[in-house]
């Protein structure tokens, strides 16, 4: 009786591959090569992320920090950025640089030199550094092209770049969730036109690429929320731009202050009813500072301020929006209730130094 093992078929009597083909590692004729397999998604994400890698750097940094004795010591911190100038200049996050001692960048080619920071600005979380390129390696430097973030959509692929816990180059992919966030800095203030995007952010992220299918930077990378999913932010390219402007222009960027402490608070209804007002809430004033605008016009502790050159003020951050580096030595209207009255000050605001 033949064996069960010598009735099966030779593999080659059956069409399969040969002891040759087994082992060569060229492809068979008419079988498809890499580039065919990659669909239109991985295409676009392999092409922007090939296109914009060579401006990416990771970015180390030491700071002078304390130890729970009080002793001095240094600590190590980085992030991401990348290049947007021929000539070195690199976008990043403040929180990554602020008050850095020691900076270095690396690329993915393994250069590393020393940078130093042009200007930073918590108020939007960006900062501009240059680096300290010997003139033969400058040749070699690769900006990133950058985009217009107002011509985003909700649901267009997005793609990040960074180094998420010290993994170099890491790429993820998602798509724009939301535009016109509003997301608040360390420093307290909100940042406006804020991304939120899927693609997966981590530590070490923060200040690189946000990058859309055609390779163009769109945003800055800054924030994602603990314990959520999917919940990721980028400050918007066009934020980036005039912030890197006014920092290289004047290495930090003005705004202006009248002088004052403040909270938002609601408004009695029928204030808002009488007064015809447009919103529901004010900013109430909690103290002013000696000497300063607010107290040259007249401004008092309880005082609600409720517009500022008739635009509607309903809490603090809308007066933060409202008072930009143009109201320096401007002489503006600051409506309030000064209880049941509605009064007309005239006040002046001055750079501020915080």
């Amino acid at each position: 009786m033949q064996s069960e093992f010598n009735a099966l078929v030779p593999v080659a009597d059956i069409g399969g591959p040969t002891d040759q083909e087994l082992t060569d590692p060229r492809p068979a004729a008419g079988s498809p090569d890499d580039s065919a397999l990659l669909d239109a998604y991985s295409r676009a994400v392999v092409g922007a992320a090939e296109k914009i890698s060579p401006s990416v750097v990771q970015i180390e940094v030491a700071q002078a920090a304390r130890s729970r004795s009080g002793e001095p010591r240094e600590r190590q911190g980085g992030g991401s950025g990348f290049v947007f100038t021929p000539d070195g200049l690199i976008l990043t996050n403040s929180h990554v640089v602020h008050e850095a001692t020691r900076i270095h960048v690396s690329f993915s080619d393994g250069r590393r030199f020393p940078a130093h920071t042009i200007g930073d600005d918590p108020a939007t979380d960006l900062a501009v550094i240059r680096m300290d390129v010997p003139s033969h390696d400058a040749m070699d430097l690769v900006p990133a092209p950058l985009g217009d973030s107002q011509r985003l959509r909700v649901g267009q692929l997005a793609i990040a770049i960074g180094n998420p816990y010290g993994f170099q180059y890491t790429v993820t992919a998602g798509v724009v969730s939301a535009l016109g966030r509003s997301l608040r800095s360390y420093s307290g203030r909100l940042i406006d036109d804020v991304i939120q995007t899927d693609a997966s952010l981590n530590p070490g992220n923060s200040g690189g690429p946000l990058v859309t299918s055609d390779g163009h930077v769109v945003g800055v990378n800054t924030a994602m929320i603990p314990m959520a999913q999917g919940l990721c932010f980028a400050i918007g390219i066009n934020t980036a731009k005039f912030v890197a402007g006014r920092l290289l222009q004047h290495g930090r960027i003005r705004r202006s202050s009248i002088g004052v402490e403040a909270q938002t608070t609601p408004l009695h209804r029928r204030l808002v009813r009488f007064y015809d007002l447009p919103q529901e809430s004010g900013v109430v004033v909690l103290g002013v500072t000696d000497g300063s605008p607010g107290q040259k016009a007249g401004l008092r502790q309880g005082d609600v301020i409720v517009a500022l050159d008739r635009k509607a003020v309903a809490g603090v951050d809308d007066l933060h929006r409202l008072l930009t580096d143009a109201r320096v030595g401007v002489q503006g209207a600051l409506t309030v209730l000064r209880h049941t009255e509605k009064l007309e000050l005239h006040v002046t605001p001055e750079e501020s130094q915080g």
